[in-house]
C-alpha cells in the first residue's frame, strides 16, 4: 500500500502566534510553521503549498503566480492589506481571514489606553515609585491633571466589529459615542442622525479613537491639519494601523501641548527602528504598547482554533462556512 499523500500546509510567520495549531493527523498534513520569513524566503517556502497561512507577510501577485499548488490562503489577522485580492481571484485562490478573534480583545485594550491617558495611570505610578510621593508632604501627590471618562465624548473612527465593540464598552462608562463611518461623514448613536462633517466632529470629541483599515484613502488620515483641529485636552487612541497617523505631526502636536496625550499599539513601521520619531525620549504624555491590543491569551486560542478550523474545511473535514465578509473596521 503506498504512502498517502501529504498536502503541506505553511504558516509563514508561526512567530506572531504563540498557540500551536494542532491538526487532525487523519487528514496526513505536511505542515512547516516559520517563525518568519524574510522577502527573499517567501518563494522557495510556498512553492509546494496547498494551504499558506500569514499573518503579516505579504503575498504579491508575483508570488502567488510561482504558487502553482496554493489554493487557499488563511489570514491569521482580520486585517488582508498584505494580500492581493486580484491576483488571488486570477489563479483561483480562496482568502480566508478571521474576522472576529479579538474584537473584545482589542476594544478593551482601547479602553484601557483611554483611561490610562485620563486617569495620567503612568506619570502617576511612576511618581509613586521614584521618591515624588515620599516627599510629596502629605498624603497625595498632585501632578499631571486626572480626567473623568464619564461624562466625556469619544469619537470612533470606523464602525466595524472593533469599533462597535469599543462604542459598547465606552457607553458602559458614560461616554457618549460619536461614529465616523468613513473619513468624511459622521454619525451619532442614533441612526446616523446629526451627521456633520469629520473635521467637526475633530473639534467635538475628548478622546478619537481609531479602527480603520490601511488604504490609499487612509494613510495619513490624522495629519497636522487634522490634528490642529481637536480641542485642547483631547487625546488620541489607535489600536488599528500605525500609518493612518503621521508620525511627526503627532510628535510635533504632543510637544506643543496642542493635543493632551496620545496613546498608541501601533506605528507606521514595525517593529519600529530606535530612531523612529515618536520612540523620541521628549515626548510628553505619549503612551505606546508594542502592537498587543490583540493578544490576549483568549483572543490567541480563538484566532488558532479558528486557523486551524478553516484548513479542516478546505480539506473537507468539516462543512464548508460561508466566508465572513471583510469589513472595513477590522483591522488586525
Amino acid at each position: 500500500m503506498s504512502a498517502p499523500l501529504l498536502r503541506r500546509v505553511v504558516f509563514l510567520d508561526a512567530g506572531t502566534l504563540p498557540q500551536r495549531l494542532v491538526f487532525d493527523p487523519a487528514l496526513h498534513i505536511d505542515y512547516q510553521p516559520y517563525a518568519a520569513s524574510a522577502p527573499g524566503q517567501v518563494a522557495q517556502r510556498i512553492a509546494e503549498a496547498e494551504v499558506v497561512i500569514t499573518n503579516k507577510v505579504a503575498l504579491t501577485a508575483e508570488l502567488l503566480a510561482a504558487a502553482p499548488l496554493l489554493r487557499l490562503v488563511c489570514v491569521a489577522a482580520a486585517g488582508t492589506d498584505n494580500i492581493d485580492f486580484s491576483a488571488a481571484t486570477r489563479h483561483g485562490i480562496a482568502v480566508r481571514n478571521v474576522p472576529d478573534y479579538g474584537s473584545d480583545s482589542v476594544a478593551e485594550h482601547t479602553i484601557a489606553l483611554l483611561l490610562a491617558l485620563r486617569r495620567a495611570i503612568v506619570p502617576s505610578a511612576q511618581a509613586a515609585r521614584d521618591g515624588r510621593w515620599s516627599r510629596a508632604g502629605q498624603f497625595c501627590w498632585h501632578g499631571p491633571a486626572l480626567r473623568d471618562v464619564g461624562g466625556s465624548v469619544l469619537g470612533i473612527v470606523g464602525r466595524g466589529r472593533i469599533g462597535e465593540a469599543t462604542a459598547r464598552l465606552a457607553r458602559g462608562l458614560g461616554l457618549q459615542v460619536l461614529f465616523a463611518h468613513r473619513a468624511g461623514h459622521v454619525g451619532g448613536d442614533v441612526g446616523g442622525q446629526g451627521d456633520c462633517c469629520f473635521d467637526t466632529l475633530l473639534s467635538q470629541v475628548d478622546a478619537l479613537s481609531l479602527h480603520l483599515p490601511l488604504t490609499p484613502e487612509t494613510r495619513g488620515l490624522i495629519d497636522a491639519r487634522r490634528l490642529a483641529l481637536m480641542k485642547p485636552g483631547a487625546v488620541l487612541v489607535n489600536t488599528s494601523r500605525g500609518a493612518l497617523v503621521d508620525s511627526v505631526a503627532l510628535a510635533a502636536a504632543l510637544r506643543s501641548g496642542r493635543l493632551a496625550g496620545a496613546a498608541l499599539d501601533v506605528l507606521d513601521t514595525e517593529p519600529p527602528s530606535p530612531d523612529h520619531p515618536l520612540l523620541a525620549p521628549d515626548i510628553p504624555n505619549l503612551l505606546l504598547t508594542p502592537h498587543v491590543a490583540w493578544a490576549s491569551e483568549q483572543a490567541q486560542a480563538r484566532l488558532a482554533g479558528r486557523l486551524v478550523e478553516l484548513v479542516h474545511q478546505h480539506l473537507g473535514a468539516l462543512p464548508a462556512a460561508a466566508p465572513a465578509p471583510i469589513s472595513s473596521g477590522d483591522t488586525r
